[in-house]
C-alpha cells in the first residue's frame, strides 16, 4: 500500500510559538501525532521544510511512490508556481490544508495558487483539522 505524503511548508516548524492567536499552540510534533492517529495503519511520510525546492522534491517522490498528498504549503501557497506545477503532475488526490481560514485574513492570503491542483481544500479548523484532512484523503484514495 502506497503511503500518504503530508507536506508542510515554511515556518510550520514554529507551530506552537508562532502567532498562537492565529495558529494555536499545537506543535508540529503534535500535528504529526494527530496525523498518524488519524491514518491508523496506513503508512505516512510526514515532512516539513522552509525550502521551496525541498517541498517540490517531496512532491516528486509522491508522484512515484504516494497514494495521496495532504499539503500545507504555508506562504508558498500564494507565490510558488514551481510547487503548483509539481502538484499538477501528481495523479492521485491532493488535499490543500490551512490551519487558519485564509479567506478571513488579509487580502494577500485570499488567493491560493495551489487550489488549482487540489482535489479539496480545508481551511480554518486549526491544527486538529489535519486529522480531518487525513481522513478525507483516505476516503478519496479508497473511493475515487
Amino acid at each position: 500500500m502506497k503511503p500518504i505524503f503530508i507536506l508542510n511548508g515554511p515556518n510550520l516548524n514554529r507551530l506552537g510559538k508562532r502567532e498562537p492567536h492565529i495558529y494555536g499552540t499545537t506543535t508540529l510534533a503534535e500535528v504529526e501525532a494527530i496525523c498518524r492517529e488519524a491514518a491508523g495503519d496506513r503508512a505516512l511520510r510526514f515532512h516539513q521544510t522552509n525550502a521551496e525546492h525541498q517541498l517540490i522534491d517531496w512532491v516528486h517522490e509522491a508522484i512515484d511512490d504516494g497514494a495521496g498528498i495532504l499539503i500545507n504549503p504555508a506562504g508558498l501557497t500564494f507565490r510558488s508556481i514551481p510547487l503548483l506545477d509539481a502538484l499538477k503532475m501528481f495523479p492521485g488526490p491532493i488535499v490543500e490544508f490551512h490551519i487558519s481560514n485564509i479567506h478571513r485574513r488579509e487580502e494577500l492570503y485570499h488567493h491560493s495558487l495551489m487550489s488549482r491542483a487540489a482535489t479539496a481544500v480545508i481551511a480554518g479548523l486549526g491544527a486538529r483539522g489535519y486529522a480531518h484532512g487525513v481522513r478525507a484523503l483516505i476516503d478519496l484514495i479508497e473511493q475515487p
